[in-house]
């Protein structure tokens, strides 16, 4: 049966406790700007103007995946990728974005949500470059809600147990496009989706 109403729901799954519902801030303070500088890997969720979702994970060295602006603002730097700029286009329609900051080894992320918006240049693109490149953009995000997230989806998917992972049970991503797009020369695709040849264009 759809849940189609906040009570039906709440009757199902409960209340959040005082801790939970009170540990989201407005603004950073200065754990979540220590946890956002040791953090590699984030998750940015956009929606167009029609609700279309799109998440887009964008991983970089520590203390270059995001630039704290001020308490109030951070900014997520733009690599070359493959162009086609979902997320980005969804914040030109909707300008909200929401993130989810992981540490390799952490159960718990960090999350912070707020409007959002493109910019081509700023005073910390220098501070963003990796290997004497800087970004090509970045996405600025006006905090509105910040906090911490817990363990329990970690746990539950042992997602940092390497005796836990299965990389080879399917097949290689060029094997995968191949099956999508059956017309596409599958030694290309290998040659395209090498590390080797990743590893040439990451910046």
């Amino acid at each position: 049966m759809h849940i189609t109403d906040e009570a039906r729901l709440r009757e199902i799954v409960g209340h959040p406790v005082d801790l939970v519902r009170n540990k989201v801030k407005p603004t950073l303070s200065e754990i979540h700007r220590e946890w956002l500088a040791e953090s590699p890997m984030v998750f940015l969720a956009t929606s167009d103007e029609h609700g279309r979702i799109d998440v887009s994970p964008k991983g970089d060295p520590r203390g270059k995946v995001v630039h704290v602006v001020d308490d109030s603002r951070i900014a997520i730097p733009e690599r070359p990728g493959n162009k086609r700029v979902d997320g980005y286009l969804n914040i030109l329609r909707n300008p909200h974005a929401g993130t989810v900051f992981l540490i390799p080894g952490r159960g718990d992320t960090l999350r912070v949500n707020g409007r959002a918006r493109i910019v081509d240049d700023g005073d910390y693109f220098d501070d963003l470059a990796v290997k004497g490149v800087r970004p090509i953009l970045a996405v600025e995000i006006d905090v509105e809600e910040v906090f911490f997230h817990c363990a329990k989806a970690f746990l539950r998917s042992d997602l940092w147990k390497p005796e836990s992972w299965t990389p080879d049970v399917l097949p290689s991503p060029a094997a995968i496009t191949k099956q999508v797009m059956p017309e596409v020369d599958e030694a290309a695709l290998e040659k395209r989706y090498s590390e080797e040849n990743f590893r040439k264009i990451l910046y």
